[in-house]
């Protein structure tokens, strides 16, 4: 099974903060049959994102939660209609969310390659402007399933 799908992208995410981000796309990973707990895991996140922020730079944010709550590695993603602030390293409002689900069971560091996966791509002015202007659902399925291929077995 795919990581992403078209179930687990939204391009217009009215959002005012990253709690709300979160739980909107937390919902699609619930929705999609993905989760065993939906609270829980995002109080994983939330313990993740307390941590120390998961916003990277460039208007990105990746947070992500490793939890007992997760039935399958997940990536979900949102455009938001409105940046938020994200605290990022760089201090740049974020509009584009990746949101990592990934099984507590899951071995090693899985996660960790998912997100070194996207950086490499992220830092790409093209990726980052195509992840901004597609028109479709599927289009940023495809471009990440692609990104992803090889990271995700």
């Amino acid at each position: 099974m795919q990581v992403i799908n078209e179930e687990l992208v939204d391009l217009a995410i009215d959002a005012d903060s990253k709690m709300s981000a979160i739980n909107i796309l937390a919902d699609r990973i619930n929705q999609a049959g993905r989760l065993h707990n939906h609270a829980g895991y995002v109080e994983s996140v939330v313990e993740r994102e307390n941590l120390t922020t998961t916003g990277i730079g460039f208007g990105i944010a990746i947070p992500h939660g490793k939890s007992p709550h997760v039935k399958e590695t997940t990536v979900a993603f949102g455009r938001l209609n409105n940046k938020i602030d994200w605290q990022s390293l760089d201090g740049e409002n974020v509009g584009l969310v990746f949101l990592l689900a990934v099984p507590e069971t899951c071995q090693g560091d899985q996660h960790l390659k998912i997100i070194a996966g996207l950086s490499r791509k992220l830092v790409h002015q093209e990726f980052r402007d195509t992840l901004e202007q597609a028109a479709s659902d599927r289009e940023i399925v495809d471009l990440l399933n692609d990104s992803l291929a090889g990271v995700v077995a």
